[in-house]
């Protein structure tokens, strides 16, 4: 079976503030009878365009649409300390009624860090402060009383997590470097990579297959997942318009229904069954029609 997720845009147009969550207040109703969950991503910044904060957005996100799951694709580790990160998940988790879903990445976007004041170590040491955040998360969400862990980079000593979230939240690990990866296959129970063509995304797959093995672990217990664009139109130059130069073929799902349709079941083929998509021109009449019509009920089928 394949789930959806509606990704969002990282935030308004400018001159149209009002458009981003008047978009999403047109959308969702229409898409929910095949959208599972809404993402947002997290980033401070893309250039001077209006970005909205992702925790803020997920918190309202779980008010507004409480049938829904939410999740951020991805957080960025560095960003919030791991024991409070642990706590904040644990919150909205108790409060959403179980509909949270953490996706959590070591971190790339080097302007953001140092222009909020963030330090912006090496990959490697990213990747070693995402391995202790995960230990830390887990261990606040799943034992008993006070918790204590010293890793390389992040410690907690007798820290209580209370209430605990219940159920603990699913982790998803997004990244397709090796050491990344491998995270993945000890701690995660998905897996997702961003706007990949089909021979990366066929490539990285059997990569975490390798590596599930490696670790002792049955590659079928971690679920695929693939985040980005969808454009869709009654033409292919259609589609690619609404990609605005930017987003194609090979980076998105881009083309007529039956295009999109084709590309999607190549990835299910490989194994991915979770499709968290942002709809291009998702405020169009049209464009959800087709989606909702022509697309989702034959995906995976």
């Amino acid at each position: 079976m394949v789930d959806w997720g509606l990704a969002l845009k990282a935030g308004p147009a400018k001159g149209n503030i009002a458009g981003w969550l008047t978009d999403i207040e047109a959308a969702v109703p229409q898409l929910q009878p095949h959208f599972q969950s809404l993402w947002m991503t997290d980033h401070f910044f893309w250039g001077d365009s209006p970005t909205h904060e992702a925790w803020t957005v997920m918190a309202y996100l779980a008010a507004r649409f409480p049938t829904l799951k939410i999740g951020p694709m991805v957080l960025g580790q560095s960003y919030r300390n791991p024991a409070l990160l642990a706590k904040m998940a644990a919150t909205l988790q108790v409060l959403s009624g179980g509909n949270f879903i953490m996706g959590i990445g070591a971190g790339w976007k080097e302007d953001e860090y140092l222009a909020y004041g963030y330090e912006y170590p090496r990959p490697g040491i990213r990747i070693e402060q995402l391995e202790d955040t995960l230990e830390i998360l887990k261990r606040l969400w799943t034992q008993p009383g006070q918790v204590t862990y010293r890793g390389k980079h992040y410690q907690v000593e007798n820290a209580y997590c209370e209430p605990k979230p219940d159920p603990v939240p699913p982790i998803i690990v997004g990244g397709a470097g090796d050491k990344t990866m491998r995270l993945a296959a000890i701690h995660a129970d998905m897996w997702n990579i961003p706007d990949a063509p089909y021979d990366r995304y066929a490539e990285r797959a059997a990569k975490l297959r390798a590596l599930c093995a490696e670790v002792g672990r049955d590659p079928a217990s971690i679920r695929m997942s693939w985040f980005g664009r969808l454009g869709v139109g009654r033409t292919e130059a259609e589609a690619l318009e609404r990609g605005g130069g930017h987003w194609t073929s090979a980076n998105a799902f881009m083309g007529t229904p039956g295009q999109v349709v084709d590309e999607l079941n190549r990835f299910v083929a490989l194994g991915c069954d979770y499709f968290m998509v942002e709809v291009l021109d998702v405020g169009n009449p049209d464009v959800v029609e087709m989606v909702m019509n022509d697309i989702l009920p034959k995906v995976g089928r």
